[in-house]
């Protein structure tokens, strides 16, 4: 018996599923021209590791402490888009399952999102990698979720944009679901939109 439906973020519950090299480097590289790409993109991969803070991050592109509150809020607020049939959707499956994020991210970013855009409620767990110290598809953030809601592989459903991560929770038994945004490859049970998702859920 299904327990348990686990959501991806970027992809999924927002847009845009590639928000690094999409949202977070042209931001950048709007106000700060001469910073490389390379660098952002390593200095997201620690953050989303935990091994660097929010701030750490922001001064290592060249803004200014004073800067950093107001150019954070800027980026979350106008650049993550959530989708608009999800709320819809996860109100049809809460009270009948547990309801979890599992994303790549930083922490800190994923809470204010969930609070800017009002769908905090909906999640009894959130499980982000720069807290838990590892990044999907590695297997132990999932196994740390299992864990931690205390439930089987076999209860839960996972919900991901990316094949590979998917692949890689169906690995441990987890009932995978693709949401295909952008008709990828894929040759098992996948979705394209929410409302779709709700059909079969």
């Amino acid at each position: 018996m299904i327990k348990c439906i686990i959501f991806d973020a970027m992809g999924v519950v927002f847009t845009v599923g590639d928000d690094t090299n999409d949202l977070l480097v042209p931001y950048i590289l709007e106000k700060k021209p001469d910073v490389a790409k390379e660098k952002i993109l390593s200095l997201y991969h620690e953050a989303s590791l935990g091994n660097i803070s929010p701030k750490s991050l922001w001064e290592g592109v060249g803004f200014s402490e004073a800067e950093i509150p107001s150019i954070q809020r800027e980026y979350l607020e106008t650049r993550l888009t959530l989708d608009p049939e999800f709320v819809a959707c996860v109100k049809g499956l809460k009270g009948k399952y547990k309801i979890a994020l599992l994303s790549n991210d930083l922490a800190e970013w994923n809470q204010y999102l969930r609070a800017y855009h009002q769908i905090e409620q909906y999640f009894d767990y959130a499980f982000i990698s720069s807290s838990i110290r590892v990044r999907k598809p590695d297997k132990k953030i999932y196994i740390n979720a299992l864990e931690q809601m205390d439930a089987n592989a076999e209860e839960c459903i996972f919900i991901d944009d990316h094949p590979d991560r998917v692949k890689s929770a169906a690995e441990l038994g987890i009932i995978p679901i693709l949401f295909n945004r952008e008709n990828r490859r894929y040759n098992k049970v996948q979705v394209r939109s929410f409302r779709q998702l709700s059909q079969i859920l």
